[in-house]
């Protein structure tokens, strides 16, 4: 298997983004590429990376969501092997709607799991294509905000920015 990886400026920082067949395959910022070349080959096994200059669709996606169009990344491929219940909570988490909040209860519930916040949160945790699989949506019971794997600073700038448009689009 061939993962392609290439780069994005964001203003919140780099964006790393990994890709097969113009499929997402993993997500991240600068400083996670470690974690996300070991989250590769959990989820695919071996694979060829190759380092590219372009970002396609994807990449393509990404600016024009940072540009204002939220929805721009609802249609980004995405190609996430993970556990069926994973699946299911990443799923879940490209439901909640830009500038909207759910808490991991709330999210346990969507999954058709109540009692399985803990589970949910990890799976949130191990969410690998961040920003596409909304995982900063997710807050704790009390409103606060809760790990996220590029910051508790970017989390909070991601949340600002769709609150911000979509307040713009209504």
């Amino acid at each position: 298997m061939k993962i392609l990886e290439s780069q994005l400026e964001t203003r919140l920082g780099r964006v790393l983004l990994f890709t097969h067949d113009d499929a997402v395959c993993a997500l991240g910022f600068r400083g996670q590429r470690g974690a996300l070349l070991r989250s590769l080959a959990r989820r695919f096994g071996a694979f060829e990376l190759e380092r590219s200059s372009g970002v396609g669709r994807p990449g393509a996606a990404l600016r024009a969501y940072f540009a204002g169009d939220l929805g721009a990344i609802t249609s980004v491929p995405l190609e996430l092997a993970g556990t069926p219940f994973q699946r299911r909570v990443w799923h879940a988490l490209r439901t909640i709607p830009a500038g909207e909040t759910l808490t991991y209860a709330a999210l346990a519930r969507a999954v058709g799991r109540p009692r399985a916040v803990r589970a949910v949160a990890r799976a949130n945790a191990t969410n690998p294509a961040c920003i596409l699989v909304p995982c900063h949506r997710v807050i704790g019971a009390d409103g606060g905000l809760r790990g996220y794997a590029g910051g508790i600073q970017r989390k909070r700038r991601l949340l600002e920015h769709e609150r911000a448009h979509s307040r713009r689009a209504a």
